[in-house]
C-alpha cells in the first residue's frame, strides 16, 4: 500500500460522508485510491462522487446518517431534511407510508438515490430550521396534491385540531410558510375559535 493511500485511509472517520473533492487533499491519484477502497471495503459509494465510510456495531454495518448524505450532497447544511410520514403524526387522518424523504433546500431540485434511499429535494425560498407542528400542519395543506391521501378527509382533519393547537403560532406559520389555501384554512379557524389572539 502506498503512503498516500495509507494518508488517506487514516484520515477517513466512521460513518461519516464524503465527497470526492474532499479527499483529494490526502491523494494524488484519488481516483485510483477510491477505487482500491470501495475494493476492499473501506468505502461505499454512495452516488456518483458520494462516499461512505462504514460505522460498525454488534450487529453489523450501520447505514450512513441521512442528515449527513443530504449535507454532504448538497455541500451546504441550510437544509430542512424530514419524511412525509412526519403527517402522520398529526392526527389528520392521512395513513399513506412513503418511500423517501424530502429534502427544502436552497440548491437543489428532483429526485434522487443516495445511498439506496430516496429524496426529493424541493428549492424553496424559505423554510425552518427544525420541524415544529405548526409548521407540519402548514406544510400538509401546503402538499396536498403531492400526498397519496383523501384531500377532503384531510381537510377535515385539519378543521376538527383547532382545539389542539396554539392558534398564534399556526397563523405566523401559515404567514411565513402557507400558500394559498394554507392560509385560508388558517384564517377560517381562526375567526370560528374563540382562543384566537387571546
Amino acid at each position: 500500500m502506498s503512503n498516500a493511500l495509507k494518508q488517506l485511509k487514516k484520515a477517513l472517520r466512521q460513518g461519516e460522508v464524503y465527497r470526492r473533492v474532499d479527499l483529494e487533499r490526502y491523494s494524488n491519484a484519488v481516483d485510483r485510491h477510491l477505487q482500491s477502497l470501495v475494493k476492499d471495503g473501506t468505502l461505499r459509494k454512495l452516488s456518483h462522487g458520494l462516499y461512505y465510510k462504514p460505522k460498525l456495531s454488534k450487529f453489523g454495518e450501520v447505514p450512513p446518517e441521512e442528515d449527513k448524505v443530504v449535507k454532504a450532497f448538497l455541500k451546504d447544511n441550510n437544509f430542512l431534511l424530514f419524511s412525509p410520514n412526519d403527517y402522520n403524526g398529526l392526527g389528520l387522518g392521512s395513513t399513506q407510508l412513503y418511500n423517501e424523504y424530502w429534502v427544502y433546500n436552497h440548491k437543489r431540485n428532483g429526485k434522487f438515490k443516495l445511498a439506496g434511499q430516496n429524496y426529493r429535494f424541493f428549492l424553496k425560498s424559505d423554510f425552518p430550521r427544525k420541524l415544529s407542528k405548526e409548521f407540519l400542519m402548514v406544510d400538509v395543506l401546503n402538499n396536498l396534491n403531492k400526498l397519496a391521501e383523501d384531500n377532503s378527509a384531510v381537510l377535515k382533519g385539519f378543521q376538527n385540531k383547532s382545539q389542539d393547537l396554539d392558534l398564534n403560532k399556526l397563523q405566523r406559520a401559515a404567514d411565513k410558510y402557507g400558500k394559498r389555501l394554507a392560509n385560508t384554512k388558517v384564517k377560517q379557524l381562526a375567526k370560528t375559535d374563540s382562543r384566537a389572539y387571546a
